[in-house]
Parts: C-alpha cells; structure tokens; sequence
C-alpha cells in the first residue's frame, strides 16, 4: 500500500523532492520470506534513483537487520518492514515481536554491518515485547571504505 501524502511529483519542480510514500509489508517471521523483502527495498530504492550500489547496499542491511531480528522474534509471528521515502532519504524500519530481549547487541559484526552499509542505524525497544532496527539511507551518501 502507498500513501501519497504530499502534492503530485508533477507539480513540484524536481520531481520526487516533495514526495512523502510510506509503504508497509507484513511477512511471516521466517527467513524464507526474505527475498520479497529484499525485492521490495531495491524497488523503493529504485523509485529514488538511488545508484545500484545504494540499491544493493540498502538490499544487504535490511537483509541483515532481518536476520538479527528473526533471532529473536516468536515463532508464528509476523515480521514488519516499514519503508519511509523522502525526497533523497529512505527510513526502513523491521519490527518483530520477541520474548525477553532488550534490543539488538551492538557490538557483534552483524551490527558492524548495519552501520557500514547505512547511513544511520538505530534500534528501537518501545514495549518489552517488541524489537525493531532502523535503517536510514540518503541517495549520494558516499561511505567512506
């Protein structure tokens, strides 16, 4: 689902800038259905002319913030990936419900991952049954290797 919640793309001079879509998609938590995730980001991402190295970076972490996620999440729950596109910037944020974990360990190479592939990360532990991980990615960031 889209929500257009600002004026047509055609009416704003450059296009896309003025642009706010959210789009949700709700998976079963199993790594098995990874693969629609990943063809989702990189087709947001796509919707942003981000390059194909943006592309593909933003396709990696939001598999491996999945990954770190479904560790945790409760057999038979859903896995929520929330897109916000921007103007230049997308926010992706992967939620699941979980039992007894605060929030992701941030000192292991998954999350090394995360920060090198993003241009933000942050995780977020609302309820003590939920986790989610925040991903922020902006067209034209070059990472530093």
């Amino acid at each position: 689902m889209t929500d257009e919640t600002a004026t047509r793309a055609d009416d704003i001079p450059g296009g896309l800038s003025g642009i706010r879509d959210a789009v949700s998609v709700r998976l079963p938590a199993a790594s098995a259905y990874l693969s629609v995730l990943r063809t989702a980001t990189a087709g947001l991402a796509a919707r942003l002319d981000f390059t194909l190295d943006e592309i593909e970076d933003l396709r990696i972490a939001v598999d491996e913030a999945c990954a770190m996620l479904l560790g945790h999440a409760v057999p038979g729950t859903d896995l929520i990936a929330e897109f916000e596109l921007t103007g230049q910037e997308m926010i992706v944020r992967v939620e699941v419900s979980t039992v007894g974990q605060a929030e992701p360990k941030r000192d292991d190479f998954a999350w090394m991952v995360l920060t090198a592939l993003a241009d933000d990360v942050d995780a977020e532990t609302d309820t003590p049954d939920r986790m989610a991980i925040v991903l922020h990615k902006r067209r034209g960031s070059a990472r530093l290797p």
